[in-house]
């Protein structure tokens, strides 16, 4: 059986806390018509639509973190979340070109930062996806972890739309194809143990969290530099 010790009345406590469906209540970014067009985020403007998706980016930064701490206290003890810390460093988009420190991050374009965000949201859809499909298969697994890997992998398409729209409106490109392969991408195909394969989920949250981070912190510092360029340090 997996770690599972919480009370009925902690679960109460743990609802009252970390389900932030208020949150979601503004600022929709739902990009896709009844055609399946991107039409509903292209006919707003593009100071508006970064101001959505900033907004979507932070709330799937928030709920990452929720579902974090919220999967730590289900199933991990203490001594397996410091070699959960310790193994960061295999993380599946580590091989990305992604800036990493501060004055690489100063130093780039608007362009890059956009598209430096699109590919971490995309290299992230499968993996969630995985995810998701590889907590329903846990013992009494409580619904409120299953719903917050639900509501992020569903938030992430939908940012991936808002991302995809913004770089059109930003930068006029009609196309963009990202394309990412690492021996670290999940295996579908693969069953592990029950123990392996919370470990592995619970890398991939703490992995999953700190690039959302840096989505969020990307298009912020986008939206400093169209309204304060020389002050976004």
């Amino acid at each position: 059986a997996l770690f599972y010790v919480l009370s009925v009345s902690q679960w109460g406590l743990w609802i009252l806390l970390f389900w932030p469906q208020h949150l979601t209540l503004s600022s929709p970014l739902d990009c896709r018509d009844d055609q399946g067009s991107l039409s509903r985020c292209t006919s707003i403007s593009q100071e508006k639509l970064l101001d959505r998706v900033i907004h979507h980016a932070e709330l799937i930064y928030r709920v990452s973190e929720e579902l974090c701490s919220l999967f730590e206290e289900l199933f991990i003890p203490f001594p397996f979340r410091l070699q959960s810390n310790q193994a960061a460093y295999a993380c599946i988009t580590k091989a990305l070109p992604i800036p990493s420190s501060k004055s690489e991050i100063e130093q780039i374009s608007d362009k890059w930062l956009l598209h430096s965000v699109l590919m971490l949201v995309q290299s992230w859809i499968e993996p969630l996806t995985y995810m998701q499909n590889s907590m329903e298969r846990y013992d009494h697994a409580p619904d409120m972890v299953l719903n917050k890997t639900k509501w992020v992998s569903e938030k992430l398409f939908s940012l991936e739309q808002g991302v995809v729209v913004l770089i059109k409106k930003m930068l006029d490109e009609t196309t963009l194809v990202t394309v990412y392969s690492d021996q670290n991408t999940v295996q579908n195909d693969v069953q592990p143990d029950v123990l392996e394969s919370v470990m592995r989920d619970y890398t991939l949250l703490g992995c999953f969290k700190k690039d959302a981070h840096k989505m969020e912190t990307f298009l912020k510092l986008l939206k400093c530099r169209q309204t304060d360029k020389y002050n976004c340090a």
